[in-house]
């Protein structure tokens, strides 16, 4: 997997709006962690530098809210709302 197939989480997590800031999702990943399934294999993680690509299937947890997403586009950029939304596909979402 090289660089171009892969990218940090909590970037990616940036990239796609789940955080305002790279330093908001680098610590609820630390601290609350999240679910990354590749492969039919599902593993936690609390490390903000795991790597997912295209594919993964990535769940966070944000108070009462869950959001399981699946990575469509790892992003080049945080631009704007559309373009991030571009990024993944929701499968499914906790209590809104």
């Amino acid at each position: 997997m090289n660089e171009a197939e892969a990218v940090r989480l909590d970037i990616w997590l940036w990239r796609a709006r789940f955080f305002r800031t790279r330093g908001l999702a680098t610590d609820h990943v630390k601290r609350k962690g999240a679910r990354l399934s590749r492969a039919g294999q599902t593993r936690r993680t609390d490390k903000p530098g795991a790597t997912i690509s295209i594919g993964d299937i990535v769940t966070i947890g944000r108070g009462e809210h869950i959001r399981t997403v699946e990575i469509l586009s790892l992003g080049e950029r945080r631009g704007p709302a559309e373009e991030a939304q571009a990024l993944y596909r929701l499968l499914e979402s906790g209590p809104s």
